[in-house]
């Protein structure tokens, strides 16, 4: 049987309410005491139910933080970032994981809201606002991650993905490469949506320059190996001559499918950029040129500002970070054949 403030208060011969002083406000205690109630919890190796004590508070010390697919390293760099802010002010991050997926994503929202986090941290499947503003209505701070939400109802940490999707394929453009395929999807992910719209804008820039979309159902690396074996699969002349993925892991599952598995050669006949610029891109089989994000950066601030937002209430005013993305070439942008 679990050992009780009770048992202690006996032990020590003190009261019940002396014990949850010593436990929450030692000042207000003598140190004979404060010593004395120590050496009975000692003694009687009782552990206090600091869940129990933050939900009588009406808040817990954990921050909910949910995330698009947790195999993605840029998701893992992100949750990083958000652990350390936390921790910072001695609370922690309880880590859901969508899998791109609806119906996930809101079963943690509620078990979030039965938990009585301190606050949400979320990178949304969709515009499913409303849901978060019942959130926010009944005192949970929600803060969107690597997404902005439109009407800036939100508070938001995230990175200019359109001016991400230019950098990209205006490198290729660059690099002298014409018939571009961009490799990502579902489209309903904001996230790909504005790499692609991105992309559309800088093809747009170039008269002769194309760019096909090749859209997939997620953003793993066994999609876009089913992306790359059919490009491959193509007569020479049919393929594309470079290849924009929405992510890294995608890129990388092209890659597979270039080189590991096929005869086409990166960046020889097909030069390939991803984005997020997760540590695997470096260390790829052939290297990856990639667009960066901050991702620990960006999983700090978003927990700064959920705590700012939980401190003020209703009068905060929701803020919207935006970092600029960045691009980095690595040999799977070099020159044609």
């Amino acid at each position: 049987m679990a050992v009780s403030v009770r048992d202690v208060a006996a032990a020590a011969s003190v009261s019940v309410g002396t014990v949850s002083n010593v436990l929450n406000r030692p000042e207000k205690v003598s140190p004979d005491t404060v010593a004395r109630v120590l050496a009975a919890i000692d003694e009687l190796g009782f552990v206090r139910n600091d869940a129990a004590r933050q939900l009588r508070a009406g808040r817990s010390r954990s921050i909910g933080l949910v995330v698009l697919d947790v195999r993605n390293p840029f998701f893992t760099d992100v949750a990083r970032g958000a652990e350390d802010r936390a921790a910072e002010d001695g609370m922690t991050i309880l880590l859901g994981n969508s899998d791109e997926n609806p119906d996930r994503e809101r079963a943690y929202l509620d078990l979030f809201e039965e938990q009585r986090v301190h606050g949400v941290l979320i990178s949304p499947m969709a515009d499913d606002l409303p849901r978060l503003a019942r959130l926010r209505t009944r005192g949970v701070p929600v803060v969107l991650v690597d997404r902005e939400a439109e009407d800036r109802s939100f508070s938001s940490v995230a990175v200019d993905d359109i001016v991400g999707g230019a950098l990209a394929v205006r490198h290729l453009v660059e690099s002298g490469r014409r018939r571009i395929a961009f490799v990502g999807g579902p489209t309903g992910i904001r996230q790909v949506a504005d790499r692609l719209e991105g992309a559309r804008r800088a093809a747009a820039e170039t008269p002769g320059v194309t760019l096909e979309v090749i859209e997939t159902e997620g953003t793993t690396v066994l999609e876009g190996r089913a992306a790359g074996e059919r490009i491959r699969e193509r007569a020479p002349g049919d393929r594309p001559d470079a290849i924009f993925a929405a992510n890294d892991l995608l890129a990388m599952g092209v890659l597979q499918a270039m080189v590991m598995l096929g005869s086409v050669n990166v960046p020889e006949d097909v030069a390939l950029v991803g984005y997020d610029d997760i540590d695997f891109a470096q260390a790829a089989v052939v290297p990856l040129s990639s667009i960066r994000q901050p991702a620990w950066l960006i999983g700090y601030t978003a927990v700064d500002l959920l705590l700012r937002e939980a401190r003020h209430g209703d009068d905060f005013v929701p803020d919207q970070v935006q970092f600029q993305p960045e691009l980095v070439v690595r040999a799977s942008t070099g020159p044609r054949r």
